[in-house]
């Protein structure tokens, strides 16, 4: 009996380059003339990005320069996830952007719905905020691996564990 092939479906963001671009994007704040004697923040706090500011506007300037600073860093910027902004003490305007870990049960039903659909030989199997692709041939995991790919899923997804 052949051996099953495997590996493993994962969205996973890497924390520290998070802190890192919040960094990145507070010292940016810092240096930016439109931004002198503004009373901007930008923090990380349980597995999310807390950004406080004057107004609507520096808001917006914030968060376009915090993508950037993701987007540099290589940290997923489909992982992230935009709360309202709201009204905070003192006339300042607040916004949580929540960093999503893991694949979420819905996600995982379509993803392993396609795969199904794709007349493959392979098997899904739900672990908890990941997924097990299973099958023989390495050839029909790779198809699965391009057929995902394909596909946009609102959250970046990443290939690991592969195991013939």
């Amino acid at each position: 009996m052949a051996k099953d092939a495997s590996f493993d479906i994962v969205s996973e963001v890497d924390m520290q380059e998070v802190n890192n671009a919040v960094n990145q994007t507070v010292k940016e704040i810092t240096q930016r003339y439109d931004f002198k004697g503004s009373k901007s923040t930008v923090t990380v706090e349980d597995g999310s990005v807390k950004i406080l500011t004057e107004d609507d506007m520096r808001l917006k300037s914030i968060v376009d320069i915090l993508e950037s600073k993701f987007i540099r860093r290589g940290v997923a910027v489909k992982n992230l996830e935009y709360g309202k902004s709201e009204n905070a003490s003192g006339g300042m305007v607040r916004q949580l952007v929540k960093i999503r870990q893991g694949i979420e049960a819905d996600i995982a039903k379509k993803i392993t719905k396609d795969v199904k659909e794709s007349k493959l030989k392979v098997q899904t199997q739900l672990q908890d905020d990941q997924l097990r692709v299973t099958g023989k041939k390495i050839d029909d995991l790779q198809a699965v691996i391009a057929l995902l790919k394909e596909n946009d899923y609102g959250v970046e997804l990443q290939f690991k564990n592969f195991r013939s």
